[in-house]
């Protein structure tokens, strides 16, 4: 992959990174917790966070003029824990199918 933007603000929502993998966008959500304790940090990108996500998503495609070309949205969850363990790192691709009535089509 190849990262084209990252911590992108836009009126609509935030995007953690946006990325090239081949010819495909891909919009990645990045959640980092210190333990699973309350649960994953991918959890944390609930149905509500992927309906901002996908607002955002289109109108990063949209203000670009790049509607046509194919996206996805991936989840990468680090669980970071306290003294200096090594994090654990998980990558979910294609991680959520667009949410909304926003016209977004992967």
């Amino acid at each position: 992959m190849r990262v084209v933007e990252r911590g992108l603000r836009l009126p609509s929502g935030e995007l953690d990174l946006i990325a090239f993998d081949g010819e495909t966008l891909v919009f990645v959500e990045v959640k980092t917790r210190r333990s699973t304790s309350r649960g994953t940090p991918a959890l944390a990108v609930d149905r509500k966070k992927q309906a901002r996500m996908t607002r955002a998503a289109m109108h990063y495609l949209k203000s670009r003029k790049l509607t046509g070309c194919r996206a996805r949205f991936d989840v990468v969850a680090i669980v970071w824990p306290e003294g200096g363990s090594e994090p654990s790192i998980e990558h979910f691709r294609n991680a959520f199918e667009a949410h909304g009535d926003d016209g977004f089509h992967s």
